[in-house]
């Protein structure tokens, strides 16, 4: 599938092909409000973050789920930091 995805290294909007498995992506499913971090997926040699509002995924540059330890709360402070 094509999304839009924002690349903070490039200072653009992107649209790229991706599929989210099992394999390449972890969801946390206790949101219960429509903000936070939802889903974080490896693609490109990179972390993709999306968060649970309209803002755009974010994609951050040699970084991997194993890196942030699959770990929501890291994956928030990586957002923010690149945004």
């Amino acid at each position: 599938m094509q999304i839009t995805i924002a690349n903070p290294q490039k200072g653009r909007l992107e649209t790229i092909d991706i599929e989210f498995t099992d394999e390449n992506t972890t969801w946390f499913d206790d949101e219960e409000n429509t903000s936070g971090v939802y889903r974080v997926t490896d693609c490109e040699g990179g972390l993709l973050i999306s968060e649970l509002d309209y803002s755009y995924p974010i994609l951050i540059y040699d970084k991997s789920r194993k890196d942030i330890d699959y770990d929501k709360g890291k994956a928030y402070e990586f957002k923010r930091k690149y945004e």
